[in-house]
């Protein structure tokens, strides 16, 4: 487009110069890792089937890792990645969130929800956020318990099974992790304050809906 950019990728503080105009170009966005993830987990967790069209595996190789380690079948191609679950139960998800290749810490939420319908205890260790979202009073503490694991910024917490629906008034990480813990939840769960939701995942009753999820939006 015309932009005089140096350091991209090499520096902290990339620099730019101002131009006088900048021309017109063509750029395919790429897809989401984040809601590709979060989709990803939800068919792992409820042993579901599905194809997820326009996902890129490159960009998803440390979750679809941990998927494969927990017991879902992942086939990866040009056109996308299907998620399947292996007929068995869910193994515990241990993992620690990194910047990017690595797990990224806006799906520690998703991972958690998958680890709650785990055979066992699952064990996500923060490395981004001072405290997980999970664990602020009304955003499913009940379920969430959390303990530093040393100080500063490094904090990790343990979510065990529960099987009951729930009302929490959580964030946006915290509301897809309610999600995908209330699709195999016995009951009806309710997750209040979802335009924290709408921020990071467009139209998301409808997508899983279209799956076969019951869930709907209800008028405020």
């Amino acid at each position: 487009m015309g932009a005089r950019i140096a350091g991209a990728g090499t520096i902290d503080h990339p620099t730019s110069t101002v131009v006088d105009a900048l021309g017109a170009a063509r750029h395919a966005v790429m897809p989401d890792r984040i809601e590709t993830g979060t989709y990803a987990f939800a068919v792992a967790m409820t042993g579901g089937d599905v194809f997820l069209e326009g996902a890129s595996p490159a960009i998803l190789e440390r979750p679809l890792e941990v998927l494969a380690d927990i017991g879902a079948e992942i086939t990866a191609g040009n056109r996308g990645i299907r998620i399947k679950r292996n007929g068995q139960g869910l193994a515990p998800v241990d993992v620690t969130t990194e910047p990017f290749p690595g797990f990224p810490h806006r799906s520690a939420g998703a991972a958690d929800g998958a680890g709650l319908n785990a055979d066992g205890s699952s064990h996500i260790r923060e490395t981004n956020l001072r405290k997980p979202v999970h664990a602020r009073p009304g955003a499913g503490a009940a379920w969430c318990r959390y303990s530093p694991r040393r100080s500063g910024r490094d904090r990790s917490w343990r979510a065990a099974p529960e099987g009951s629906g729930s009302d929490g008034r959580p964030d946006l990480r915290a509301s897809v992790s309610l999600i995908i813990a209330g699709l195999a939840a016995e009951g009806e769960t309710v997750v209040n304050r979802v335009y924290h939701l709408d921020r990071g995942f467009e139209r998301i009753e409808q997508k899983l809906g279209a799956c076969g999820a019951a869930i709907e939006r209800l008028s405020s």
